[in-house]
């Protein structure tokens, strides 16, 4: 034989279940009853037209939420109160429970019949007192619940609640003093309520009160535009705490949802968290709204107010669905017409957005055809002319060569800009394909990668005499450095100051990989794939500079360790240059190159080489 029981719920573990996981804070009761509150104010509105629509909150030893809403029966404090998550504001298939208020579910903001409990969070028991206004001659009712799962209910005598609502009285734990303190009452109601569209009011022990929600700043009457910019920008300094650089207004009325979006004056990294503050009808959800906006959209944040977004249980953030995607599509064109308006109209302003929001433009123009169009001849990069708009760069060099990384514009841009090559430093995030795509906006530009060869057919070729002279250096300079998979060759070019440039790209760099992983490798199939994978690419090269003084005198040395040893320095010098992480070989070699040329300097200096050590370790003489 089956037989069928009910779950048993333990009221303390699931208390604890929604202080330690589910709500980020205990703060997030007072949250609660204001939001029971304005749902059963909305409610009652709903049903009655005109009805009153108050909200009180009074501190003390004893903490009471008060509302003129829809209140409570008997039938309901058993159906709703006393059963956990079950709510007033929905039914079984989805509907409102309360005949005639169907048409006001979207007014509602609780659904999960949870919210009361985050009371015990900080306290033990909680007191309802109610009086329904949907049945007028049902008596008045007190619950109260305790924090081991029991409850008690009794009917009140007629008169005793004058009004119909409902008050909800708390008498906190000593532990809860924290946040049930008269100003913290009031901080958490603002925080909270600022947005809410009844009338709430905080009262304190000492009888003062005080209302804690006005309309938003988007939402009232000013004089001018310049004075709602100054209003709008006020409480952007109220809310995050900067003045923004620009303020852009988001309405969506198809999704409910209006607010402002303030755009960022400072750089901000695409990975820091997003602050956007989203009010769900009026009652703040979450300071931290995440996938509020499109991934690119980092450079601005938003405070909205909605209808339509879901909350996740906890109601502290938004529950990703279709609703949610279409409202991030549609608030990320928002921003985008904001762009687009901004190089029409005020093209000042749009100079001071992109100084500081390089690298959000790029990602934009990187992902919209149109914005492409209309941002790239704007964007600065950084090129051998110095930071400077591909506009202004391809007046002066019709054909652009972009470099894959960092590392390869600094080894030549000194070089390059000397002899007139024009160079953009691709190595930055977005803008090596950025680059490759100007000549869809400006037809007849050439854009290529760049190639060591390039640079190197730029360079004047030393005279003739000078290479022949200096032929027995060379060779054993490329002995020297071939090892490290680079040759060696000799030209002039300016600046004089430099005594050699490296030429590296990204194939001769993986060849040097490959071959040091050859080089290392102990299992013979493994080193015979390697092998296999070799590839003629260009080696990088090592180009010395006739013009410079030191490189003309280590052409004429003649002993040839000191020219290895030459060598290697001029090759290390010219590593440093690039300022790319050096291999361990490398270290090796600039340390064995600054040693061997310290001792020929001091033994040049006529110092005799010290003698061996005797074997009683004090050294012999004459």
């Amino acid at each position: 034989m089956t037989e069928t029981r009910a779950f048993q719920v333990d009221l303390r573990g699931l208390v604890d279940l929604l202080s330690h996981h589910l709500y980020s804070s205990p703060r997030v009761y007072l949250r609660e009853l204001l939001q029971n509150a304005v749902d059963a104010v909305t409610a009652r509105a709903a049903a009655t037209p005109g009805a009153p629509a108050r909200i009180t909150v009074r501190t003390g030893e004893v903490l009471s939420v008060t509302d003129t809403g829809i209140g409570l029966t008997e039938a309901d404090v058993h159906t709703f109160l006393a059963t956990i998550g079950r709510s007033s504001k929905r039914a079984a298939g989805g509907g409102l429970d309360t005949a005639g208020l169907a048409a006001a579910r979207e007014d509602l903001i609780g659904q999960f019949g949870i919210g009361l409990l985050a009371c015990f969070v900080v306290a033990d028991e909680i007191t309802v007192v109610s009086r329904s206004a949907a049945e007028p001659g049902a008596p008045a009712v007190e619950w109260r619940g305790r924090s081991d799962g029991s409850y008690t209910l009794r009917a009140l005598p007629p008169g005793a609640v004058p009004e119909p609502g409902t008050t909800v009285r708390l008498t906190p734990r000593a532990d809860a003093a924290e946040w049930t303190g008269a100003d913290q009452v009031l901080a958490l109601a603002r925080h909270y309520g600022s947005l809410l569209r009844h009338d709430v009011t905080v009262v304190e022990s000492d009888g003062t009160t005080t209302r804690i929600n006005e309309p938003p700043p988007w939402e009232r009457a000013h004089r001018t535009p310049t004075a709602r910019r100054e209003a709008l920008a006020g409480y952007c300094r109220t809310v995050f705490g900067f003045t923004p650089l620009d303020t852009i207004d988001l309405d969506l009325p198809a999704a409910g949802l209006r607010g402002v979006a303030y755009v960022l004056p400072t750089p901000v990294s695409p990975a820091q968290r997003a602050e956007h503050r989203v009010h769900l009808k009026g009652m703040l959800l979450s300071e931290r709204a995440d996938g509020l906006l499109p991934e690119w959209a980092f450079f601005v944040r938003c405070v909205v107010d909605t209808t339509t977004l879901r909350p996740t249980a906890s109601r502290e953030s938004l529950y990703e669905d279709a609703t949610l995607a279409a409202v991030r599509d549609a608030l990320g064109d928002r921003i985008r017409d904001w762009l687009a308006g901004l190089a029409a109209a005020d093209p000042e302003l749009l100079h001071r957005f992109l100084a500081v929001h390089q690298l959000a433009a790029k990602a934009l123009a990187r992902f919209d055809d149109a914005l492409l169009r209309l941002l790239l001849p704007w964007l600065p990069f950084e090129t051998t002319d110095g930071q400077v708009t591909l506009e202004e760069f391809t007046r002066a060099h019709p054909v652009i060569a972009v470099t894959r990384t960092v590392e390869e514009f600094r080894q030549v841009a000194p070089v390059a800009g000397a002899v007139g090559l024009g160079i953009v430093n691709g190595g930055y995030t977005y803008d090596h394909e950025l680059v490759h795509r100007l000549p869809e906006i400006r037809p007849g530009s050439q854009v290529t990668d760049l190639d060591p060869t390039t640079v190197t057919a730029h360079l004047d070729f030393a005279d003739p005499a000078a290479e022949l002279a200096a032929s027995a250096f060379l060779s054993l300079a490329r002995d020297t450095v071939g090892a490290h998979g680079c040759d060696v060759v000799l030209r002039s070019f300016q600046p004089v100051t430099a005594p050699a440039l490296l030429l590296d790209d990204r194939d001769a760099r993986h060849e040097r990989t490959r071959a040091d992983l050859a080089a290392r490798a102990t299992d013979g199939l493994w080193g015979d794939i390697l092998g296999s994978l070799r590839a003629d690419t260009p080696r990088a090269q090592l180009v010395l500079n006739h013009l410079n003084p030191l490189v003309r005198r280590a052409a004429t040395i003649t002993d040839p360790g000191l020219a290895r040893t030459t060598a290697e320095a001029l090759y290390g010098q010219a590593l440093l240059a690039t300022r790319r992480p050096l291999r361990a070989q490398e270290s090796a070699l600039l340390n064995r190159a600054f040693l061997g040329l310290l001792d020929h300097a001091m033994h040049h200096e006529g110092n005799p080489p010290p003698r061996p050590a005797s074997a009683g370790g004090e050294s012999t003489g004459e």
